[in-house]
C-alpha cells in the first residue's frame, strides 16, 4: 500500500522513451498524478463530516420539539436554525468563491473547515444551555464556513481531476459524502432517545467532533497539493531546460541560456512576454466583476440550482416531521379516551392499567401507527411521588386541566417513565423509523451518484436530465401530498432525482465559464442556492402555521410548484444550448471539441487554442455576443 508522501515522490516521466525514441513527456497536471485519488478521499472525509452535522436538526425534528422551552412558535424558531444558516451565503460564497480563486482552495478549504468546527462547537453549546439564541449563533458561523467549504472542495476536484474525470469525480465525492446524512438520519435519533448515552446533547457533540476531524483532513489536503505543486514546478522547469538543449544543441552555449531563460520566465513558468501568462498573472486578474461576462446558460443553471435544490433540502429539513404526521405517528381515534381520563395512561405514577375505549364502550383498536390515547387532564407534583424518581423530574409540578400531545415532553422522566410512557416509547420508535426512511433519498444518491457521474462523462444529455429530474421530483411531492400510499417508493423517486440533478450541474458550471473563474462560478451559484435555502424554510414555516400546524398537503404542494418550475427553467435552458452548439447536452468528448472549434471560430480566434485543455470549458458565449449565432 503506498503511502501519502510515496505519491509525491513518484517519477514525473511517463516512461524512459517514447515511440520515436526521444524523451519522454514530463507530467504538467495535478490530474496526471496518482495522488489525486487521495485528494479525493480526503475530500470525502471532509464532506461526510459537514453533512452529517449540517442534518443534525432535522434528524431531530420531535427530540427538539420536546426538548427546547414549549413555544407555539416551535416551527419557525427550527426553520429559523436553517435559515440563519443560509443568510450569509447568499452573499458570502461569491467571495468564497473569489477568495479561492485568488488564494488558493486548498488553504482556504483548510480555513472554512475550521470555522465549520467553531460553529458545531457554539451550537452544542447552545443547545445544552437550551437557548435558540446562542443555536442560532452557532448555525451562522457553521453556514459561514460550510457553503465556501463546498465551493473549494469542487474547485479543488476540478484541479485534480481533467474533463473526463471531474464528473466522475464528483459524483463519487457525493455518493460518499451524502452517507454522513444518512448516518445522522440514523444515529441522531437513536442518541438523543437514549438519556445514558448523553441524549440530545450527545447528539450535537458528536457534529463538533466530526467537524473537528474534518480540519485535520483539510489540513492533509494542504499538505499534499503543496507537494504537488511544487513537483510539478519542478518538473516544468526541467522540461523547458531539456526542450531547449535539444532544439539549439549545435548553437552558441550564451544562445541556449537566454532562449532557456526566455522559456521559463526565470522561474520555469511561462513568460508572459511570449504570449504566455503565468499562473499569478490570472490570478491577480480575477475579479467579482468577472460575472458580467458569465452566459445566458450558466444563469439558467443557477436559477434552476435554486428552484430544485429548493424541493430537496428544506424537504429533508422537515422531512421527519412529515413521515410522522403522515405515516408513523398519526393522532389516535378521536372517538377514544382513557377508561381514568384523569389519570397517567402508563408508568410508575399508575401501576394499573388504563384502557382506552371507544363511544360504544369497546376496546379501542389503535393501528401500529397512530399515537396512544392520552390521558385527558394530569395534576402531580414532587411531593406525590418517590423523593429518588422525582428528583430527575424537570418540573416540580404537572398541573394540565386539557392535556395534549404539544405538553408531552419525551425528554423528560417524568412523561417518558412516570406518566406516558407507553406514549413516549411509541413516539421514539417511530422518530428512529421515520429517521431511517428519510434516508432512502440520500442512501440513493450514495449508490447512483458515482455511476451517474461516469455516464454523464460518456453520454453529456446534462440539461436534458436536468428537466428529467424536476419532473420526477413533481410526481414525488404531488404523490407525498395528495395520497396515502406509502413513502418509500416516493422516497425512492426523489433519491433519483436528487441523483441526477447533482449529477449535472455542478459539472455543467465549468462548462459555461472560464477555467480561471471556476471558483467564483461555483461561488455565484452557491451563493443563489443559498437564496432559497434562506426562504424556503420560512416560507415551509408560514405555510405550516397557517395550515392548523400540519404539514399536509399544502407544504407538499408548495415544494412541487418548486419542482415545476424547475421544469421551465430546464426547458428554457434546453432551447439556449441547442441554439448555441449544444454546450450542455453534447454527447462525446468529441462533440464537445467540435462545438468548442465552432464558438471560437465565430469570434475569430485561433482555432489552435483549441488544443489547450486548459480552456476546454471556457464557453466564449456572453449576452451581448447572442447575435452572432443567431
Amino acid at each position: 500500500t503506498s503511502s501519502p508522501s510515496s505519491y509525491m515522490t513518484q517519477p514525473l516521466m511517463l516512461s524512459s522513451q517514447n515511440d520515436n525514441g526521444a524523451p519522454p513527456p514530463m507530467i504538467r497536471k495535478k490530474s496526471s498524478l496518482r495522488s489525486r485519488w487521495l485528494v479525493l478521499v480526503l475530500i470525502c472525509v471532509v464532506m461526510t463530516g459537514s453533512y452529517y452535522t449540517y442534518d443534525i436538526p432535522a434528524a431531530l425534528h420531535q427530540q427538539l420539539a420536546d426538548y427546547m422551552p414549549p413555544s407555539s412558535n416551535y416551527e419557525t424558531h427550527f426553520n429559523l436554525l436553517y435559515t440563519v444558516y443560509s443568510v450569509p451565503n447568499v452573499i458570502l460564497p461569491l467571495f468564497g468563491g473569489t477568495f479561492v480563486d485568488r488564494y488558493g482552495a486548498p488553504l482556504c478549504l483548510t480555513v472554512f473547515a475550521l470555522t465549520t468546527f467553531l460553529g458545531a462547537t457554539v451550537l452544542s453549546i447552545g443547545v445544552a444551555n437550551q437557548s435558540w439564541e446562542v443555536m442560532y449563533l452557532g448555525r451562522f458561523v457553521f453556514g459561514l464556513g460550510m457553503e465556501s467549504l463546498c465551493v473549494a472542495q469542487s474547485t479543488i476536484l476540478s484541479d485534480w481531476f481533467d474533463g473526463r474525470e471531474v464528473a466522475l469525480a464528483m459524483g463519487i465525492r457525493r455518493g460518499i459524502s451524502v452517507l454522513g446524512k444518512v448516518w445522522n438520519n440514523i444515529m441522531s435519533p437513536i442518541v438523543a432517545n437514549d438519556g445514558r448515552r448523553g441524549g440530545i446533547e450527545a447528539s450535537f457533540l458528536i457534529g463538533a467532533v466530526l467537524t473537528c476531524s474534518n480540519v485535520v483532513a483539510a489540513g492533509m489536503i494542504l499538505v499534499v497539493d503543496n507537494n504537488a505543486t511544487k513537483r510539478l514546478k519542478r518538473g516544468e522547469a526541467l522540461q523547458s531546460m531539456t526542450d531547449a538543449l535539444l532544439e539549439y544543441e549545435d548553437e552558441d552555449m550564451e544562445e541556449i541560456d537566454v532562449t532557456a531563460s526566455r522559456r521559463r520566465g526565470g522561474d520555469g513558468e511561462d513568460n508572459p512576454q511570449d504570449g504566455g501568462e503565468t499562473n499569478q498573472n490570472k490570478k491577480s486578474g480575477v475579479h467579482i466583476t468577472d460575472v458580467q461576462k458569465f452566459t445566458p446558460i450558466f444563469w439558467l443553471l443557477t436559477l434552476s440550482c435554486l428552484m430544485v435544490y429548493g424541493c430537496i433540502l428544506p424537504f429533508n429539513n422537515v422531512s421527519s416531521g412529515i413521515l410522522l404526521e403522515r405515516n408513523f405517528f398519526t393522532p389516535s381515534p378521536t372517538d377514544c379516551g382513557l377508561e381514568d381520563p384523569d389519570e397517567c395512561s402508563a408508568g410508575y405514577l399508575h401501576q394499573e392499567k388504563n384502557n382506552a375505549f371507544d363511544a360504544h364502550g369497546d376496546i379501542c383498536s389503535i393501528a401500529p401507527t397512530q399515537a396512544p390515547v392520552l390521558p385527558s387532564s394530569v395534576n402531580h407534583s414532587v411531593a406525590d411521588a418517590d423523593a429518588k424518581r422525582s428528583d430527575d423530574w424537570e418540573h416540580d409540578e404537572y398541573v394540565y386541566s386539557s392535556l395534549t400531545s404539544k405538553h408531552v415532553d419525551c425528554g423528560d422522566p417524568f412523561w417518558v417513565d412516570g406518566c406516558t410512557s407507553d406514549y413516549c416509547s411509541k413516539q421514539n420508535a417511530a422518530t428512529e423509523h421515520a429517521g431511517k426512511i428519510m434516508s432512502i433519498p440520500f442512501l440513493v444518491a450514495a449508490l447512483l451518484s458515482p455511476l451517474l457521474g461516469h455516464l454523464v462523462d460518456r453520454i453529456g444529455r446534462r440539461a436534458q436530465i436536468i428537466v428529467l429530474s424536476s419532473s420526477l421530483l413533481v410526481i414525488v411531492h404531488l404523490t407525498m401530498a395528495l395520497s396515502t400510499l406509502s413513502p418509500i417508493a416516493p422516497l425512492i423517486g426523489q433519491g433519483i432525482a436528487y441523483s441526477l440533478f447533482s449529477a449535472v450541474i455542478w459539472p455543467s458550471v465549468s462548462l459555461t465559464v472560464p477555467k480561471q473563474n471556476t471558483g467564483t462560478a461555483f461561488g455565484v451559484v452557491t451563493s443563489m442556492q443559498n437564496m432559497g435555502m434562506s426562504l424556503f424554510p420560512l416560507a415551509i414555516a408560514a405555510i405550516f402555521n397557517s395550515s392548523g400546524r400540519r404539514y399536509i398537503p399544502n407544504v407538499e404542494v408548495f415544494i412541487a410548484a418548486c419542482a415545476a418550475s424547475g421544469v421551465v427553467v430546464g426547458l428554457v435552458m434546453n432551447c439556449l444550448d441547442s441554439r448555441y452548439g449544444n454546450k450542455l447536452n453534447a454527447v462525446t468528448a468529441k462533440q464537445l471539441e467540435v462545438t468548442e472549434h465552432f464558438i471560437k471560430a465565430g469570434n475569430n480566434e485561433e482555432v489552435s487554442d483549441l488544443e489547450d485543455e486548459d480552456d476546454m470549458y471556457y464557453s466564449p458565449i456572453h449576452p451581448s455576443e447572442e447575435g452572432e449565432f443567431s
